[in-house]
């Protein structure tokens, strides 16, 4: 394969998966981990790529995020097999946070035949879907409705969340920086997610591969502060060896039609 064709595919499947290792395009491509090492830092060199060790992520918008309506339909797969073993996680009768994103409404679907839950949530999308089980209680948190993505922000939001200390805290990013580092694009969506952290007695992290190394400008925290860490792929080895020091529970998730 020549050189151009391999950058194409290269940045391709970067556009696809968020970030990829040296290995996965290794696998891919069928040529040398020193060839694409080449092909990386080339592509580094040329403003194309954001070059990390052990792999590469694109340069991403890190102030405005994608679309509503198109995470909804991006990595549904990995999201639905996410959401289906979080789910089995959540004992019966238990209390928790929800908040807002496509994956919290993924989540809220697949709790949907549990039973007893009392949630507390942000989305507007969420607590319609609860809704559907009558032995559910759902308390929807006050605040500014966003209208483009049905989330509910402010101050009303974030004193509603800290009258609550419950079992699990369920939070979804819009990146995970190399360093562990748990980033949004919404300054008032960050403290409400620190708010959640600070009131749950587990925090667990719900995140499909396309977040790692992904770019976002606000920093919630640190991977450091999570408890449960559900994903689809393996993780970068920087992130990896944050999750194994902290002694953070990893639970990989694959989709079945997963790279």
């Amino acid at each position: 394969m020549k050189q151009t064709q391999r950058h194409m595919q290269i940045v391709q499947a970067l556009k696809n998966q968020g970030f990829i290792t040296t290995e996965q395009l290794v696998e891919q491509l069928k040529v040398s981990p020193q060839t694409i090492r080449r092909d990386l830092n080339q592509l580094a060199e040329q403003n194309q790529i954001q070059r990390h060790h052990g792999g590469a992520s694109l340069l991403g918008n890190s102030v405005v995020n994608d679309s509503y309506a198109n995470r909804k339909i991006k990595h549904q797969a990995e999201k639905q097999q996410i959401a289906h073993q979080l789910a089995a996680h959540i004992a019966n009768g238990s209390s928790l946070f929800l908040d807002i994103g496509t994956t919290a409404e993924t989540i809220a679907q697949a709790l949907l035949k549990h039973r007893g839950l009392r949630v507390v949530t942000n989305n507007i999308h969420v607590a319609k879907l609860l809704m559907g089980n009558s032995d559910f209680e759902v308390l929807l948190a006050g605040g500014v409705v966003r209208s483009r993505d049905g989330g509910i922000v402010g101050e009303a939001t974030i004193d509603f969340i800290r009258q609550f200390r419950l079992d699990y805290g369920i939070i979804t990013v819009s990146g995970i920086d190399l360093d562990g580092s748990l980033l949004d694009f919404d300054y008032h969506e960050v403290r409400i997610t620190q708010a959640i952290i600070a009131n749950s007695r587990t925090v667990i992290l719900a995140a499909d591969h396309s977040k790692f190394g992904r770019n976002a400008m606000i920093n919630i925290g640190n991977i450091a502060q999570i408890d449960h860490f559900y994903t689809d792929r393996a993780l970068p080895q920087d992130i990896a060896s944050i999750v194994q020091r902290e002694s953070i529970q990893l639970r990989l998730c694959p989709a079945l039609n997963s790279f």
